[in-house]
């Protein structure tokens, strides 16, 4: 511990770690958060990298999307996952699928009913691609916000509200972020990590996994292209923060978080030591340290990238055949119109601009992440907005966060799960709709 205090105070008069920690963290905020015009065309720099490798021409796109959807399909195999339960099961037959109905999609080969315009091709057009596209790039950027001191420099500001509005220890602001700006399954893992280690208690590490692994800011501009919000990028972004975390505070005060055990997976913790003295000067000291002990640039850039083709290939054959079969469900059978009107109370009373399709969009909003935003791209921007927030805060689905929260060490029930999605479900059409009535 003396050693690594040591290694801090050595750090924070480093020069040149202090300029990696604000040059780099600057840069990633750049990247993320700052809108630039290119060709009359206003987004973020990531929007506009991932426009210009998109218009490349169709053959390298699509042979890359097959690749991405082959090695996925095998992937669980080879790495001899696909067998651990009768999710993983499940869900390696879905990456399989995926695969099939991806290449038949590319070569143009299969049913007629696979080539409706709002079936395949606009699942491919407007999801399978951008996100193929858009994950690992985003990785490599992704690495200047979370490997050179912006996390921890944020993570100590965090301490002082973390305990007292999400009942959990301040070191949870790490997973919080490291979920929006990285991504659930990084999230995830490091949430399962400091669990296994004794440092979360069982309900804090539920309140973590269920309240803080959202999908990550690179998902979020699949979203807001789908639903043509880029040029309310800020907006969204950062109203979609608050609002996943407005919720977090409400949901683990009632049950079944509020009564999941509040005791350690070991018996034994870890608690940690609150900072409550020279915030900035610590926050300080701990971002330049992380910075100094980054690898080198190039290696960092190229880990990154290769776990965001892991991520990609992890998630886009689930997302091509979950994605499908939502599809399918939503357009052709009345499965979601029926649960939709478990939720079109709240959408209605709150005077919804089209609350039977808002409360639809809510209901299918446990299958995949993004099959909410298809079902209203043509809708008025009120209700494309609510959507994307509801997306995003809603956090739990079953084409990738529930199948991981499931394959760690955290005891959820699959039933508490279901039940924490439809109180974040309500609590976050509550807050939005008024909110989206305002500002549109």
């Amino acid at each position: 511990m003396e050693n690594i205090e040591a290694q801090i105070e050595s750090s924070a008069t480093n020069k040149f770690a202090s300029w990696k920690f604000v040059l780099f963290s600057l840069c990633g905020i750049f990247s993320f958060f700052v809108p630039i015009t290119i060709y009359g065309k206003t987004s973020i720099l990531l929007d506009h990298i991932v426009s210009a490798i998109e218009s490349l021409p169709n053959l390298f796109i699509h042979s890359y999307i097959i690749l991405i959807l082959f090695l996925g399909a095998v992937y669980p195999i080879m790495k001899k996952t696909w067998n651990y339960s009768f999710i993983d099961v499940i869900f390696t037959l879905f990456k399989i699928a995926g695969f099939v109905f991806g290449t038949m999609l590319i070569f143009n080969v299969g049913p007629a009913w696979l080539f409706e315009p709002n079936l395949g091709p606009f699942l491919l057009g407007k999801l399978i691609i951008p996100v193929g596209i858009l994950i690992p790039i985003g990785a490599m950027f992704l690495a200047l916000l979370v490997s050179y001191g912006f996390l921890e420099f944020i993570g100590i500001f965090m301490q002082a509200i973390m305990r007292p509005v999400f009942k959990t220890p301040g070191r949870s602001a790490i997973d919080a972020v490291a979920s929006f700006v990285g991504s659930y399954s990084i999230g995830l893992l490091v949430t399962n990590r400091v669990f296994t280690q004794g440092k979360y208690t069982i309900r804090e590490a539920a309140i973590i996994a269920t309240g803080f692994s959202t999908v990550s800011v690179t998902f979020m501009i699949v979203i807001a292209n789908t639903l043509d919000l880029m040029n309310h990028w800020n907006l969204y972004f950062w109203l979609s923060l608050i609002i996943t975390f407005v919720v977090t505070a409400i949901t683990v005060r009632i049950w079944p978080l509020k009564n999941m055990k509040d005791t350690y997976i070991s018996g034994k913790g870890d608690p940690e030591v609150m900072i409550k003295k020279n915030r900035l000067r610590y926050a300080w000291k701990e971002g330049v340290y992380a910075a100094d002990q980054a690898p080198k640039f190039i290696v960092n850039i190229a880990s990154h990238l290769k776990e965001g083709f892991i991520m990609t290939m992890n998630t886009l054959p689930s997302i091509m055949s979950v994605g499908l079969l939502g599809l399918l469900l939503a357009y052709y059978t009345p499965l979601f119109d029926y649960v939709a009107y478990i939720f079109l109370p709240v959408t209605w009373v709150l005077q919804a601009p089209e609350a039977l399709l808002t409360a639809k969009a809510a209901a299918i909003s446990i299958s995949e992440i993004f099959l909410p935003s298809l079902i209203v791209v043509d809708t008025e921007i009120a209700t494309r907005f609510i959507v994307a927030v509801l997306s995003v805060s809603s956090i739990l689905f079953f084409s990738a966060v529930i199948p991981v929260i499931i394959s760690t060490d955290i005891p959820i029930p699959i039933s508490k799960l279901v039940i924490i999605w439809f109180q974040r479900v309500v609590l976050t059409l509550i807050i939005i709709i008024p909110l989206a009535k305002l500002l549109f």
